[in-house]
């Protein structure tokens, strides 16, 4: 893992090396921090507790943008009793779906503590309830029910989840339906946001303010070419399980899921 990095006053950022895994970090007063999607293999969050540690800070809430299995991980060594909120859809699905998530983990990190894992609370309200940093939730159903991207307005930063990535194109759930208009809708939400002055996406690099923009513009074209439902390229199509999700994409639309 790439260690935490500062990309704002008080924003954390480091990077796992499988799928390019971002975790983020957000100080509060006296020590106090808030941990979004630890990640992702069992030495990494463990290599992110001991960082922690090192720096003398100490979770004290942790966040899930949305209810994937790489994205409700959590270790003891970031404290067993810490509360860990999503939406109230992604604590609903993390739920009903939790014989699927455990066996995404156990195929693809092995190790981590089940008890904790995918253990998440319900958001109370728009923002996550901490004593740091305005940390405002923009819940949306793009790429997965109740995804959460996090906004930080004291320092610009968003924090996306799994959207607006340089290296993944936008992978749509065609198991709920209309996730074209969701994903749209997302987009729109995210763009909406005034005041973004860096991104951080669940897989990926952090960018800029143009950057921001640039990613959107780059999604919001991958789903139009999509919708067209003509074969189409794009240059983050760099991997083989991309190219597959790619196909799934081009299928699903051809057999009218919109």
């Amino acid at each position: 893992m790439q260690r935490l990095r500062e990309i704002a006053p008080g924003v954390l950022v480091a990077t796992a090396r499988p799928y390019t895994t971002t975790s983020t970090v957000v100080t509060g007063p006296a020590g106090g921090c808030l941990v979004v999607d630890p990640a992702v293999s069992v030495a990494e969050v463990a290599g992110l507790a001991a960082d922690l540690t090192a720096a003398g800070l100490t979770p004290v809430a942790g966040f899930s943008t949305h209810p994937h299995w790489d994205h409700v991980l959590w270790s003891r060594d970031l404290g067993a009793g810490v509360p860990r909120y999503a939406s109230e859809t992604a604590v609903r699905v993390a739920g009903r779906e939790r014989p699927g998530l455990i066996s995404g983990v156990q195929e693809s990190a092995p190790g981590h503590d089940l008890e904790l894992f995918g253990r998440l609370v319900p958001l109370p309200g728009g923002t996550i309830p901490w004593d740091g940093p305005a940390a405002q939730v923009i819940v949306h159903d793009g790429h997965a029910p109740g995804h959460g991207a996090v906004f930080l307005p004291g320092t610009g930063v968003l924090l996306a989840g799994d959207m607006l990535s340089d290296i993944e194109i936008p992978i749509l759930d065609f198991d709920e339906p209309g996730q074209l208009g969701s994903y749209r809708a997302a987009l729109e939400r995210l763009a909406a946001v005034a005041g973004v002055r860096w991104l951080v996406p669940g897989h990926g690099h952090v960018t800029d303010a143009a950057g921001f923009r640039e990613r959107l513009a780059a999604d919001q074209r991958y789903l139009d070419q999509l919708a067209a439902g003509r074969p189409f390229d794009d240059p983050r199509l760099t991997a083989d399980w991309l190219r597959d999700v790619h196909a799934t994409h081009l299928k699903a639309v051809a057999a009218n899921v919109k």
